[in-house]
């Protein structure tokens, strides 16, 4: 059942749509997040990774139900919903953590931020599946731009590891590259989603509660058939990380960007990731001892100026005929 048929959409969004402007929900995502690619540093080591994500999503989960029943809120949502936050849970708080944690690991936390911006041309890719969204020239010429400045970015990098694998070592540095992109394509494909979550229940906190308990739910599915030990960290450093990362990094900036995207559209506000790649390499020069030289400052020049040129295109067109009840919402 429509969220529209529990509560009037119009009235939906006059509890939840903050008074702030977009620019500063831009602003507050943007920072947010600029600082939560180092913050996840400080969970490796302690558990696995996966664990860790769990933690992280059942609190942001936690903080957010307490939030609706604060309000006095119908808690549940009818199946057809909750596929469509289970698809962006999977997606957004799961298989993107997942691999986001993992390639941290192996690469510094400011390159897998740099290679976020990506979003900007797979959320277009994936809106053009889901929604049959049209893809302009421009996207497609910035997107191969993005592309070249990646490969400028890990050009030493990889040559380097590539080396090492023919030597004889372990290729885990590449490793982390490909989990880093496999991230961002598991994101932008989330976000696209959001849109078809919101056009079934307006209600934000309570889709984006529903959503991570649903992502941290396949995470310790995950977990517990690879193994995993779900211990608790006796290290303060830890739970200040967890704690940042859960409320911070997950509720507000999450509801800022959903906020956005619910009133600009997907397509305009995963240009949040054109800001927070700077900030986390400001991050990873100050707090991880990294040293860019010259060709990786080019790489990020070329990937950061050809995702800011893709803000500048002119937002697609929703092709009116397309079915978006295929093929996801299929029996």
């Amino acid at each position: 059942m429509p969220v529209d048929e529990v509560m009037p959409t119009g009235t939906w969004r006059a509890i939840y749509t903050p008074a702030m402007s977009s620019p500063i929900l831009f602003t507050i995502a943007s920072l947010i997040w600029g600082s939560t690619f180092w913050a996840i540093t400080l969970q490796l080591g302690h558990t696995a990774p996966a664990v860790s994500v769990a933690y992280r999503f059942f609190l942001a989960a936690a903080a957010l139900f307490a939030v609706c029943i604060a309000r006095r809120e119908r808690l549940s949502l009818p199946w057809r919903t909750h596929r469509w936050m289970a698809l962006q849970g999977g997606l957004t708080f799961g298989i993107s953590y997942i691999c986001t944690y993992h390639a941290e690991q192996h690469v510094v936390s400011g390159l897998v931020a740099v290679m976020f911006a990506l979003m900007v041309f797979w959320t277009p890719i994936w809106s053009r599946l889901f929604f049959g969204t049209a893809i302009n020239r421009r996207t497609w010429t910035c997107g191969a731009a993005a592309m070249v400045g990646v490969a400028l970015l890990f050009w030493h990098a990889i040559s380097d590891a590539w080396q090492a694998i023919q030597a004889g070592g372990n290729g885990h540095f590449i490793a982390g590259v490909v989990l880093a992109l496999a991230a961002t394509m598991a994101s932008a494909g989330g976000s696209v989603v959001v849109t078809k979550v919101k056009q079934q229940c307006a209600n934000l906190p309570l889709t984006m509660a529903w959503s991570m308990l649903w992502g941290a739910s396949m995470v310790t599915l995950w977990s517990l058939a690879n193994g995993d030990a779900f211990t608790l960290p006796d290290s303060g450093t830890y739970w200040a990380g967890l704690f940042y990362l859960s409320i911070f990094g997950s509720v507000i900036a999450f509801f800022a960007y959903f906020t956005l995207i619910a009133r600009i559209g997907a397509n305009k506000a995963v240009y949040v990731t054109v800001v927070t790649p700077v900030l986390s390499v400001l991050l990873s020069v100050l707090l991880e001892d990294y040293r860019p030289g010259a060709l990786e400052f080019l790489g990020m020049i070329v990937c950061l100026a050809s995702v800011a040129w893709a803000v500048r295109a002119p937002a697609p067109k929703i092709v009116q005929s397309a079915n978006l009840n295929n093929p996801i919402e299929s029996p």
